[in-house]
């Protein structure tokens, strides 16, 4: 099995005729996943290598039976995008959009959760479920299918960590990147949650940065409520206070947030934290092995 995506999605992408929009529709049907339809206002009518466009969701979802929406639409219109994806009734939504105003997110993530609606990102790579769908822009070559999920708010170091994790032989059930912005629409706690109730995944991989506390919120969960074993690693352990390392969230205040800080706290909650990014694959085979 594996969580919110699989051979079922019916995925529309919003920005299809877009570059960047069309480029990773076409990598996403060469993994196999089903795109049925994209969506740009006023290009209704065009397709692109067979899949219909149409003006609004609306129209899409009631033409193709889309349940899931990936957005590569331009950060001035990306929240409209998602909350149109809400409105029509999906249940994900995948934004691989960065820079959306913090004041914008605000609006959007109240209204998804009203409507039922999964949002992974913005700022993100998306979801990938081996061997299954791909609903994001990471490289599907390096993924196995397989019992260990990933849960990241950085997209490369996601992708450093499944590489690591297929050469050591452990596939994945499904690989999520959050985000890395300071608001995003799914939680370390929120993905956990999902991938306690999997069957088929047999252990967790948790990739935090600086900056927030939700790293430290997930590890209290995992401490009081997650019955499977997690390996853990924080980047910017060097970080110095007041630098944005990356991502928009990736800061370190006065409140706290440091790579040591979050380390210590998993520890805590039971999670096998590896210091040193190069040692993970061989942490997570003595763990998940």
């Amino acid at each position: 099995m594996s969580i919110l995506i699989d051979k079922d999605t019916r995925l529309l992408v919003q920005g299809i005729t877009g570059r960047e929009g069309s480029f990773h529709t076409r990598q996403c049907v060469a993994y196999g996943t089903h795109v049925v339809a994209g969506v740009t206002p006023g290009k209704g009518g065009q397709g692109l290598d067979g899949i219909p466009v149409f003006n609004t969701i609306g129209e899409a979802v009631d033409r193709t039976g889309a349940n899931a929406s990936l957005i590569f639409v331009p950060s001035p219109f990306a929240p409209d995008a998602i909350m149109e994806s809400g409105a029509a009734g999906l249940g994900l939504t995948v934004c691989i959009t960065e820079g959306i105003p913090i004041k914008d997110m605000l609006k959007v993530v109240p209204f998804l959760k009203r409507k039922n609606c999964c949002l992974i990102g913005p700022n993100c790579p998306g979801v990938i479920s081996p061997g299954r769908c791909k609903a994001g822009i990471m490289p599907g070559q390096i993924h196995k299918e397989g019992s260990v999920g990933v849960i990241s708010r950085s997209g490369t170091l996601t992708y450093e960590v499944v590489h690591q994790l297929t050469q050591s032989g452990l596939g994945q059930s499904t690989c999520i990147g959050i985000g890395g912005d300071p608001i995003i629409g799914s939680s370390f706690v929120d993905m956990l949650k999902l991938f306690d109730q999997d069957p088929d995944t047999e252990g967790v991989v948790l990739i935090g940065e600086i900056g927030g506390h939700d790293e430290e919120t997930a590890a209290e969960y995992i401490r009081d409520h997650f019955s499977k074993p997690v390996v853990g690693f924080v980047a910017g352990l060097t970080a110095p206070p007041g630098k944005r390392m990356g991502h928009a969230g990736a800061i370190i205040s006065g409140s706290g947030g440091t790579a040591a800080e979050k380390i210590a706290a998993m520890r805590k909650g039971g999670i096998h934290v590896v210091e040193h990014l190069g040692e993970l694959g061989k942490e997570a085979s003595e763990v998940f092995g």
